[in-house]
């Protein structure tokens, strides 16, 4: 056949796909994208150039454990029809499609895959807003849990998330505890009934009760029947944020909810049954709020079946790298713009620094700094506010500090030899800092890793235990190029 009925061919299916009214996602084997129509990039409101020739989970997010079908259709070659995914694009929006997805073989081995999908994006979110679960798109998943603590936490939540049991987080203001309600959700039977929050430290005392319990008519002036939002859970999940602000009285009522599975609305008459499973939060110790009457003893030991703490940002400093790649990588498709992470001395503050808001104040610190950056490709301290920069120098020379105080006192605990050799130990010495000696080890770690799977990532990172996100963020960071290593 000839070089000019084939490039004919090309151009004629290419334009066939173009016109239909579905969108057509096709990969390569490595999952880099090698087709997309303009109806695909209509529906994940995506550019064509910022996802041709890239891998899909470099440019997507896929909260579902099991990740990108066509990914899946890839690793291992089955096909699927009629499957439901929602994931997010660059910019954080949510994507619902239905697709039909399927391997492509070429003697013997699958060399890529193809993905039909159909929007239905709209109606996810009309049936979200009918049910309440406006704002629900977090899954276990979503989670950034380098850390072994975090990673203890999760394992707990996604058993607890099996049950209907209730369910109390405890954490520092900042740390995710609402994410980790909506992963209990997400997992759970009730996945498709509706979820509904309410925060109520930010209700006045006089509103908490008609908004949780409901009205009926003629209840106070202007009083209609109207549902609270316990009914509005009916089926689902009600999450109460913040339980030590809800008022002495109406933890009672809560209470008699809990045990008896029944709600009467404020003036009326008649109890009401309801199926709902309550979490709720808390950013002080339970103890504490029990002492001190802001929490009624008997309705924690009704809400604590399972208890989880989510641990502050100090204690989990592993997440705080893959924190900030996360953070930069979505801000990015927001922005516009091409940062590719941090200046290391900003890197090593960010170590250093307690984060006494933990998960928030390090997402609104990049956002602020990135906010204020142009065609820089590192963040570095001349992008963050005059407060900002001066706690987190402030916690670098803290640490910087404590480095050269041990090490001196290292030194004073040895016997010099002569009077030459204290005064040569008198100087301090060009020694090679903490984050550098990671920094080499993670360097040869990752280029043994890679000169075993011949430079691929995917492998790579199965390899070492962790998401490929996180494994090209800790490559750029370390400076190591995975093109090297393929032959």
């Amino acid at each position: 056949m000839r070089a000019q009925d084939v490039d004919l061919r090309q151009l004629l299916l290419e334009a066939a796909l173009e016109a239909l009214d579905e969108g057509v996602h096709v990969v390569d084997a490595e999952g880099v994208t090698v087709f997309y129509n303009r109806k695909m990039a209509d529906i994940e409101a995506m550019a064509r150039e910022d996802v041709m020739g890239r891998r899909i989970d470099d440019v997507f997010s896929f909260p579902d454990a099991a990740g990108s079908t066509l990914l899946d259709a890839v690793r291992r070659g089955v096909r699927r029809d009629d499957v439901r995914q929602t994931y997010f694009n660059r910019r954080g929006q949510a994507i619902t499609t239905v697709n039909r997805t399927f391997p492509v073989y070429a003697d013997g081995r699958v060399v890529g895959a193809v993905e039909i999908a159909r929007d239905v994006t709209s109606v996810e979110q009309l049936k979200s807003t009918a049910f309440g679960q406006a704002g629900v798109r977090y899954t276990f998943a979503s989670i950034i849990a380098e850390s072994r603590a975090m990673r203890e936490v999760l394992e707990q939540a996604r058993r607890a998330a099996r049950t209907d049991s209730s369910v109390l987080i405890v954490g520092e203001t900042g740390t995710g505890k609402e994410l980790l309600a909506q992963g209990i959700h997400a997992a759970s039977p009730r996945r498709d009934g509706p979820f509904v929050s309410q925060n109520l430290a930010a209700l006045p005392d006089t509103l908490v009760e008609g908004i949780l319990f409901g009205t009926a008519r003629g209840a106070f002036t202007g009083a209609v029947d109207r549902p609270g939002l316990i009914e509005q859970a009916n089926g689902g999940t009600l999450l109460l944020d913040e339980l030590n602000a809800m008022p002495a009285p109406l933890q009672a009522k809560l209470l008699r909810v809990l045990q008896e599975r029944v709600v009467r609305r404020v003036g009326d008459l008649k109890d009401r049954p309801v199926d709902v499973r309550i979490l709720a939060t808390m950013n002080e110790e339970p103890s504490r709020a029990i002492r001190e009457g802001r929490l009624r003893a008997d309705l924690f030991y009704r809400l604590s079946v399972v208890t989880l703490t989510v641990p502050p940002l100090r204690s989990r400093r592993e997440d705080i790298l893959p924190l900030v790649a996360h953070f930069i990588r979505r801000l990015n498709g927001a922005f516009g713009l091409r940062v590719e992470g941090c200046e290391p001395r900003l890197v090593d503050a960010f170590l250093a620094y307690d984060w006494p808001g933990n998960v928030r104040e390090l997402e609104h610190v990049i956002e602020g700094a990135m906010n204020l950056m142009e065609d820089e490709a590192k963040i570095g301290f001349q992008h963050l506010p005059g407060h900002v920069r001066r706690r987190l120098e402030q916690a670098l020379d803290d640490a910087q500090g404590g480095e050269h105080q041990a090490g001196r006192g290292a030194r004073e605990d040895g016997v010099c030899e002569s009077t030459s050799e204290a005064r040569r130990e008198a100087v301090p010495r060009e020694r090679p800092s903490f984050r550098v000696l990671v920094r080499d080890y993670v360097r040869s770690v990752l280029q043994a890793s890679l000169e075993e799977t011949r430079g691929n990532v995917s492998e790579a990172a199965r390899q070492l235990g962790m998401s490929r996100q996180n494994l090209q963020y800790w490559l750029r960071e370390v400076g190591v190029d995975p093109a090297r290593y393929r032959r």
